[in-house]
């Protein structure tokens, strides 16, 4: 005998076809604990016989559902709700930028197999050189080149993090007096980072493909007599909107800070293996410092930055490290060696972008909005919003144990209106990103005629 669905049948009460209204109607109950996981859904011609409505359009969004993987056939038994309600206390990160889990125990188990055999002792019996062991400036060196930067391992800093080699590239470019310019809108952690450090910042205006060759000039142009300069981007698969900067715009950004004696800052944790465009970096070697780490690339336990410095920064940068080294750890260095040898990396590649393309259409199918900015091979999306707006769906989204950057610390600018929400898809589990973009797609549809009221 099957069991009775404890769902009564409606439609949601927007303006939008039948499908898509009943989709909406069971989508809200699922999420707000109404359904709860294991549910039976009414049969389809139950519901096409209540709501008056076709039998094909019932299939049609039961199937929508079953994508968005909030219910389940069961051949023979009927359809069911595929997740739990979430608990007051349960708490769903979408604010931290992490790619998805994608390592495995065998894999690393294999690792470690193979790393014990041929480690040098000495890495762990004594200290790094403040730069980092030459033969893990090697490793790493091999692996830039994948990314379509060839440096010399000598002009290589390790650090624990790309953060720390972010922070030293500030140090050695911009210094405590000098004048940091980068997109009006950028990564949290550089923008706090400078903050802490007490960098003058100055944003400059961005489009669908990142920072504007136009107004970097003007601004460097207004900046003449400001002493030191340094420009820090992102030019592929920025943080947070996702843009990607062309050919063209690169050399245009390269060329202007060269003419305007302006150091250039590359983050490159986001650029894929074998680039269709080369870094900024390769561009302009004589004034660009490249940094870039594993833990976006391959996962975040690997915690092994790396700045790659322009000609006679060498010094600058081993007397910097000397009261604070930054060298990563020995084993991690082992471990990348090791799955460069074995000719891992690519698969942990491809199954990051794998990943990462399913999270991106999920977010698409769900929140389907105009407006949202996304890349295939992106860990976030970017859905654009005036900044009152955005630090209200914040707050909503924390209230509904739902974690979202605060819009305030992606702005260089604090007075600017313009702003947005960033959607970080890589941490969360596949079931819990589904009912966090599910409901934000519900507020989403009634921002509008909230804000009518």
């Amino acid at each position: 005998m099957l069991l009775q669905s404890p769902w009564a049948p409606r439609l949601a009460d927007i303006e939008a076809n039948a499908a898509e209204r009943l989709v909406l109607a069971l989508a809200d109950d699922i999420i707000e604990g109404r359904l709860t996981g294991g549910d039976r859904l009414p049969a389809h011609r139950d519901v096409a016989w209540k709501l008056g409505i076709g039998l094909g359009t019932v299939t049609k969004a039961y199937a929508a559902l079953e994508r968005r993987g909030l219910t389940r056939s069961v051949k023979g038994r009927g359809t069911f709700v595929a997740i739990r309600h979430a608990h007051k206390d349960r708490q769903i990160d979408l604010s931290s930028n992490a790619p998805p889990a994608t390592l495995n125990a065998r894999l690393l188990a294999r690792t470690l197999t193979g790393i014990a055999r041929k480690i040098d002792a000495d890495h762990l019996n004594l200290y790094a050189p403040p730069a980092g062991h030459l033969e893990h400036r090697r490793v790493l060196a091999r692996w830039l080149e994948t990314l379509g930067l060839i440096v010399d391992p000598s002009h290589l800093v390790l650090t624990s993090g790309a953060r720390q080699a972010l922070s030293l590239a500030f140090d050695l470019a911009c210094g405590p007096q000098g004048l940091l310019l980068t997109e009006r809108i950028t990564y949290p952690g550089a923008i706090a980072l400078a903050r802490r450090k007490g960098y003058r910042m100055q944003g400059v205006r961005i489009d669908a493909e990142g920072m504007v060759p136009e107004a970097l000039a003007e601004a460097l142009d207004r900046a003449a007599s400001a002493g030191r300069k340094a420009v820090y981007l992102t030019p592929t698969l920025h943080n947070p909107t996702t843009a990607t900067m062309g050919g063209e715009r690169r050399q245009a950004i390269a060329e202007i800070c060269r003419l305007a004696g302006a150091w250039i800052i590359e983050d490159g944790v986001y650029a894929p293996a074998e680039p269709a465009l080369p870094p900024l970096t390769a561009l302009a070697p004589e004034i660009a410092f490249h940094v870039n780490g594993l833990s976006k690339s391959l996962g975040p336990g690997l915690q092994i930055g790396v700045l790659a410095l322009p000609a006679g920064f060498n010094e600058a940068a081993e007397d910097a490290l000397q009261d604070m080294p930054l060298a990563p750890s020995p084993l991690s260095c082992a471990v990348v060696e090791e799955w460069l040898i074995t000719g891992v990396i690519p698969s942990i590649q491809r199954d990051l972008r794998h990943e990462a393309r399913r999270r991106s259409s999920l977010a698409v199918s769900l929140l389907g909005t105009a407006e949202l900015v996304s890349d295939p091979d992106a860990y976030n999306a970017w859905l654009p919003m005036p900044r009152d707006a955005a630090n209200r769906f914040v707050s909503a989204a924390a209230e509904a144990g739902i974690q979202l950057t605060p819009p305030d610390s992606m702005m260089v600018d604090r007075e600017d209106r313009a702003s947005g929400i960033r959607l970080c898809l890589g941490g969360a589990s596949f079931e819990d990103l589904t009912e966090a973009l599910t409901l934000l797609a519900q507020w989403l549809i009634e921002m509008p005629r909230q804000s009518a009221k």
